[in-house]
């Protein structure tokens, strides 16, 4: 149906929002003192108390129905609570009213304690796109907003600059960090002929491209509408309370009236109402959402999106960014030839680089050289030289060394290359970076560095396979290193090169077939992959703001070790739910059989809804120190078989 706009009741509807939680608890405190007051002195005001327990509880029940009804026509729980609140009221039944409408506000106030909080992923995007660029007419060089530069404009780079548009290197070389993009932390070398994307920055030397995609086509503005679109391909969990609403109040009129009609009493008909009134199916899945987060809490896990956990549940595939999230995110020695000697005068040149692997090798030589109780700083060059996208030049206890990539060698005519790429070629196949090495004119060795798999990476996947789902990676690395940390962790299916839509149009993909899918990431890159899963999942710690403001789930700590108890607890989340909601259904059609038969007056059975409540609000507490234990497979059901999904490709 066509929803109907009226501004009156949209209005009334801000208002009752005003306030915030605050407002709430102290308008549910005033409500209970009330009502305690007019059970237990109901004499002590000139009106009775339950009144004010009527008007602050109840009374925004039944607007907010009222308006549902109107506007959407939308037919919710709160529909069957009003007509409870105002057939009580209509026979003077004022404490049963009040005490409804008090235990319904409680279930409300729980559920607002988990809605989502704001994000602000595109924003926070946003403000990464540069505000200027350089263009480039022959000896002039012109400063304009980035909007205005023009496809087949000539654009100079500055170091340390955001890239403005999408183009090609005509002029000089270049490291660019290209993590926006790719997820990867080390800078990739950039020379005449290289393509680069908007976004990404310079780190080292100034370069002139020429600007192909500009504009809203350019890299950096498609991830932004990646992000802003994503939301809307995502599901949203409908509170099991309002789906089956229609028929609650349907079949609580039916029996009322029919009761009403056979009996001529109408006080068996509002008893009715009051049992059949759902407080107990309200409060089933709040109270058993609020018992989980506070159980994962403790796990080191922060819950940004109310219904998180609920979609969590329906998971069946979890996807992997690979750098910064099964590994630790920045490179480490973990080769050497050329015996310690070389090491040495390698570490010696780096002392004085920026650049990441330059850093990585001094960090290595450090540690390797504290093992050995040796002197931890490696010997200051006499003379030191960056070549940007090339690597660096130092002279070294009288020796003249080269440490960079094979084009630096070949430039300064250094001999004897193909031994040392021989045999570097094992690790270079491992997906290892690789930083050659020559001294005095001639190749000496090299150092392989790569990122390490975070210790408790194996673990994580082992656990998450025990529950039944697969493990997917996707990651901006390229197919070797991609596969070599697969192959570490026990993942089979590998996605590599992804840039930031490849990895939504994968996760679009495997949804499209049946599976909810929930990604686990950390970069800027990851942003879009996070808003679109069924589930987005970031590192908390070490993750880019952007990706956490993208994610339903933030890891606190950066433990993935605590994904499968994560995982397990949705599922025992959703256990409990069903059992509330299982049991609040049988005592209504217990305590409604009561009610037609006379033995429940409207009190009574709005006592035994509280009894009712109290039981579903103790079974999720027990969420709370709930553990995933070896039975847990068992306990939370493994999906069951079905076809499997398209690999990645």
């Amino acid at each position: 149906m066509v929803a109907v706009r009226i501004p009156a009741l949209e209005r009334i509807e801000e208002i009752m929002d005003a306030g915030g939680v605050r407002k709430d608890v102290v308008l549910l405190a005033v409500s209970a003192l009330a009502l305690a007051v007019s059970f237990f002195a109901p004499d002590l005001l000139p009106f009775d108390p339950a009144w004010i327990a009527i008007v602050l509880c109840g009374a925004p029940i039944v607007i907010g129905a009222l308006i549902g009804l109107v506007t959407e026509f939308d037919v919710k729980a709160d529909v069957l609570v009003s007509m409870a609140l105002i057939a009580a009221v209509a026979i003077g039944e004022n404490f049963a009213a009040g005490e409804v409408a008090l235990i319904m506000q409680l279930g409300a106030l729980l559920e607002e304690l988990t809605v989502a909080k704001a994000r602000a992923g595109i924003e926070g995007l946003v403000e990464l796109s540069p505000r200027t660029a350089h263009i480039v007419h022959g000896e002039d060089v012109r400063t304009v907003p980035a909007q205005d530069v023009q496809a087949g404009d000539v654009v100079r780079v500055l170091p340390g600059e955001t890239v403005a548009v999408d183009g090609t290197v005509i002029n000089g070389c270049t490291s660019i960090d290209e993590s926006v993009m790719t997820g990867e932390p080390l800078p990739v070398d950039k020379a005449p002929g290289d393509q680069v994307k908007s976004g990404t920055v310079n780190q080292f030397g100034a370069f002139e491209m020429r600007a192909e995609r500009v504009g809203e086509n350019s890299s950096l503005a498609r991830m932004i509408s990646l992000v802003e679109s994503a939301d809307a391909g995502k599901a949203k969990i409908v509170r099991l309370a309002d789906r089956w609403a229609t028929w609650i109040v349907v079949v609580a009129l039916v029996a009322a009236g029919g009761t009403w009609m056979a009996t001529g009493e109408i006080i068996r008909a509002v008893t009715i109402l009051v049992v059949f009134c759902p407080c107990a199916l309200v409060l089933a899945t709040p109270t058993a959402i609020m018992a989980a987060i506070g159980n994962v809490t403790k796990h080191g896990i922060l819950v940004r999106e109310g219904d998180a956990l609920e979609r969590l549940a329906t998971v069946r595939k979890v996807a992997f960014d690979k750098t910064g999230t099964l590994t630790h995110g920045s490179p480490r020695v973990t080769a050497v030839s050329g015996g310690d000697r070389l090491y040495s005068l390698v570490a010696s040149a780096e002392s004085m680089s920026e650049h990441p692997l330059g850093k990585a090798v001094v960090r290595g030589w450090r540690e390797r050289a504290t093992a050995k109780e040796n002197a931890a700083d490696p010997v200051s060059p006499a003379t030191f030289e960056m070549i940007p996208g090339r690597g660096v030049r130092a002279f070294v206890q009288e020796n003249d060394v080269l440490a960079g990539n094979r084009r630096l060698l070949l430039e300064q005519g250094v001999l004897d290359i193909e031994e040392i790429e021989a045999s570097s070629l094992p690790h270079a196949d491992q997906g290892c970076t690789l930083v050659l090495a020559a001294v005095n004119g001639r190749a000496a060795g090299f150092v392989a560095l790569s990122d390490t798999v975070r210790d408790t990476a194996r673990k994580t996947i082992e656990g998450i396979k025990t529950l039944g789902i697969e493990p997917i990676l996707l990651t901006g690395d390229h197919d070797r290193a991609a596969r070599r940390i697969a192959a570490q962790v026990g993942i089979e299916n590998v996605s590599a090169n992804c840039l930031p839509e490849s990895k939504t149009a994968a996760i679009e993909r495997l949804e499209a077939a049946g599976d909810a899918v929930c990604m686990v990431g950390d970069g800027i890159n990851d942003a879009p992959a996070l808003k679109r899963a069924t589930v987005g999942i970031a590192m908390g710690g070490t993750g880019s703001d952007i990706a956490v403001d993208a994610a339903d789930i933030a890891l606190v700590h950066d433990d993935i070790a605590a994904l499968p108890h994560l995982l397990a607890i949705s599922r025992r989340m959703m256990t409990t739910i069903k059992l509330n909601m299982t049991f609040s259904m049988a005592l209504n059609f217990i305590a409604i059989a009561l009610a037609m038969t006379g033995v429940l007056d409207p009190v009574v059975g709005a006592l035994v809804h509280n009894a009712g409540s109290i039981m579903v609000i103790a079974n999720s507490a027990t969420l709370l120190s709930w553990k995933a234990g070896r039975a847990s497979k068992a306990t939370h059901g493994p999906l069951e078989d079905r076809d499997a999904s398209p690999t990645l490709p």
